[in-house]
């Protein structure tokens, strides 16, 4: 669609419909699902996301697509890039605003809604845009979304560091089932670019490695989707571990940390899509009702709903993992061993 090829975008919905036709004919039209996959480039405008639209020189196009979408129950599916967002705006806070990482949040003005990472951001402005046009009941997919680990010398963004935060904690909060804004309590089924690096893909070396492995087979690095080695081939007895056999660690504020720096952990652990209605008025950690008590709960309960990983009770260097036992009355604060 973004070819200028009038001829091309003409028969792309014909060939759409060509092969669901073919599945009809062999029964698997109710199982298998058909459509095509579009880049943000479709979109004229995707900020704020609640002002989400298609380019009008695709409308007519989209609408024809949509409608074969909503009638046959087969997706839209698009590649929101975080990455393509940040380097065309390098400042330190888009960045931890790309990576799923601690920031201010971006509040979209027509809305009020805070976002606190890019791709909810961007598939919000997607649903936004097909609501626009009346499909706004059309599933979403993302077809691809990733980060370079490795590019140019010229190019700013692509690094182990940075690529590992986007796809973990792309996963982590895909996993939350918190869902955007505009669509929560679901998780938007997402695919990964790439499994294997595309290494004859023309372009700035950033192109040519999305891979989580080299085509070598060697893992590029490692985002916590492998399945351990160490898994036994019988279950062992007791299946479950006793209470004791595992040290329990809690996530909690370090001493002296300000006011200021407790409310961005407070807003940040809580706008993860982890539940917060403990430390709300009647919850059961409301009282007392203090910024730090608020806070540590917070804090605590990102990072056991985060795999209990040690980076995730970081919380720019305000936190810091404790073997004694917060909990009080009848708050509860979820604990987890210091392994997985």
């Amino acid at each position: 669609m973004t070819s200028g090829d009038q001829n091309l975008m003409n028969k792309l919905l014909p060939a759409m419909q060509n092969v669901q036709n073919a599945l009809n004919d062999v029964s698997l039209g109710g199982e298998i699902k058909v459509s095509t996959v579009h880049s943000m480039g479709v979109l004229k405008q995707s900020e704020p996301p609640s002002s989400g639209s298609f380019d009008p020189s695709y409308e007519d196009l989209m609408k024809g697509l949509l409608g074969f979408n909503n009638a046959t129950a087969s997706p839209f599916a698009i590649n929101p890039y975080p990455y393509f967002a940040y380097r065309s705006d390098t400042r330190p806070e888009t960045l931890a605003f790309c990576l799923f990482q601690q920031n201010a949040g971006r509040v979209d003005g027509n809305t009020k809604i805070k976002y606190m990472n890019m791709f909810d951001a961007q598939v919000d402005a997607v649903f936004s845009a097909l609501n626009s046009i009346g499909f706004k009941n059309v599933e979403i997919v993302v077809a691809e979304t990733g980060w370079p680990y490795k590019g140019d010398d010229n190019e700013i963004g692509p690094s182990i560091e940075n690529a590992k935060a986007y796809n973990g904690n792309l996963i982590a909060h895909l996993r939350s089932m918190v869902g955007t804004p505009l669509m929560p309590g679901k998780s938007v089924d997402t695919y990964l670019f790439a499994l294997y690096d595309e290494d004859l893909k023309p372009g700035p070396g950033s192109e040519r490695s999305f891979g989580l492995f080299k085509p070598d087979l060697t893992m590029a690095y490692n985002v916590g989707l492998s399945k351990s080695s160490q898994t036994p081939a019988t279950p062992k007895t007791p299946t479950n571990p006793s209470p004791t056999s595992k040290k329990a660690t809690w996530c909690v504020p370090k001493s002296g940390v300000s006011d200021a720096q407790l409310q961005d952990n407070l807003d940040y652990a809580c706008g993860r899509g982890i539940d917060c209605s403990p430390i709300e008025p009647g919850g059961a950690c409301f009282e007392p009702n203090t910024l730090a008590s608020h806070a540590a709960y917070a804090m605590n309960l990102f990072y056991q709903a985060s795999d209990k990983n040690p980076l995730n009770c970081d919380f720019s260097q305000s936190a810091t993992l404790s073997s004694n036992n917060p909990s009080y009355n009848a708050c509860t604060y979820p604990s987890g061993s210091g392994s997985n």
